[in-house]
């Protein structure tokens, strides 16, 4: 084989590569946090530690990610979450959790000792994302603990659906923020339940 014929053969393979080596180093152009309703109390009230949150695969990344139908999902590459998703999801759940129940005692795993808690919630976080149709979408399973005894007393599921009311990330991120919100409500009812 002539060299000449070697680089014909080749050049398709570089060209390729030097594409795909060109798409994974796509400037990232936004990064995003889920946001509470708003702080939660301060001072003393019901100890609760949220945590740990489980993602599912697909959402073990940095990106946000959207369902473009029943089974293809597209991962945003320029647009990112600020730090992991499951610690940020956490966060709002416990803050959210804290205006519900009028405490400011909150945890999010992992927390040094279960002194002062009196419930764990451990969450499955199973779809976060927005779909084609322009909703955004949560899903999760949750467990109640009781402390320090580490007894499960509720398991629940919990599935819910918010429209955005425009385009783009930001309005994602924001539905999505609403619905932890929502599920907050729902686990609050369970432990208000339980006191």
């Amino acid at each position: 084989m002539t060299l000449h014929r070697a680089l014909f053969l080749l050049a398709p393979l570089a060209f390729g590569l030097g594409l795909l080596s060109s798409c994974s180093s796509a400037p990232t152009r936004a990064f995003y946090v889920l946001t509470a309703d708003g702080p939660a109390p301060s001072g003393s009230g019901v100890g609760i530690g949220v945590g740990p949150v489980a993602l599912a695969g697909y959402l073990d990344r940095p990106n946000l990610v959207m369902q473009e139908n029943g089974t293809r999902i597209a991962v945003a590459e320029s647009h990112r979450w600020a730090g992991k998703l499951e610690d940020n999801f956490a966060r709002v759940l416990a803050t959210n959790l804290g205006r519900q129940l009028k405490t400011g005692n909150l945890r999010t795993y992992p927390w040094e000792t279960d002194e002062g808690l009196k419930y764990q919630i451990s969450v499955d976080l199973t779809h976060l994302h927005g779909t084609s149709e322009g909703d955004a979408v949560l899903e999760a399973t949750w467990r109640v603990y009781s402390l320090p005894d580490r007894k499960l007393i509720a398991t629940r599921s919990w599935s819910g659906t918010e429209a955005l009311s425009k385009d783009g990330y930001d309005e994602l991120v924001a539905a999505e923020s609403r619905l932890i919100a929502r599920f907050a409500a729902e686990v609050g009812r369970t432990l208000g339940a339980k006191r």
